[in-house]
């Protein structure tokens, strides 16, 4: 324990996705070391980017404006819609230049064990885009894990009757990977999905 605002700073810290106490202490203390030109940058930024970043009123992304750059741009293709949970993943997917669609943000994912159920998510706005029947595919990305998969199943069960192509991505062997490594589940999905090799 240490004194007053050093002491605050890091149970502040603590609070962070990721961040144990030994991390928020790491990172208070050097903080406390760095110039205060640098500190002064730090909390700027993070006041700017409370001030002036918000979610997207179509997808859910994160945006400077009521619309995030990805909805603005009239070369995506509008009748494909890829899921995901988080922001994060549209990131993850924009890095791969394979999609040019658009996406919806859910928020989060299903789970009954954290108290978060369909009602938490953005699951009203994705039924209220899907309406106007632009839409002809809409890509699951959800997590592989037991929340994604469940809110993958709880979305394809609801847009069903909408008569939409609805794809789930393919789940695997990672590029590099050992089969000896790979857990069951892993190895399962991977000849679920195994494809055709053209030679």
């Amino acid at each position: 324990m240490y004194e007053g605002v050093v002491q605050e700073l890091i149970d502040e810290l603590g609070r962070l996705p990721g961040v144990g106490p030994k991390s928020a202490q790491r990172i208070a203390f050097h903080i406390l070391q760095a110039e205060p030109t640098d500190v002064r940058r730090l909390a700027h930024a993070l006041l700017e980017v409370k001030d002036k970043v918000r979610f997207c009123e179509i997808c859910g992304n994160v945006a400077q404006q009521e619309q995030c750059g990805i909805c603005r741009d009239a070369r995506r293709d509008r009748s494909v819609i890829c899921v995901v949970e988080e922001p994060k993943d549209v990131v993850a997917i924009e890095r791969t230049r394979e999609f040019r669609g658009r996406y919806h943000v859910l928020g989060g994912a299903i789970s009954p064990i954290e108290g978060v159920g369909p009602d938490d998510l953005r699951i009203r706005e994705l039924l209220a885009r899907l309406a106007d029947g632009s839409i002809t595919e809409l890509i699951l990305a959800t997590d592989p894990n037991l929340e994604g998969e469940a809110t993958a199943t709880y979305l394809a069960r609801m847009v069903k009757p909408m008569g939409l192509r609805v794809t789930r991505l393919a789940s695997g062997l990672p590029v590099g990977g050992d089969l000896e490594y790979a857990d069951e589940v892993t190895l399962g999905r991977a000849f679920e999905g195994r494809r055709l090799l053209d030679v």
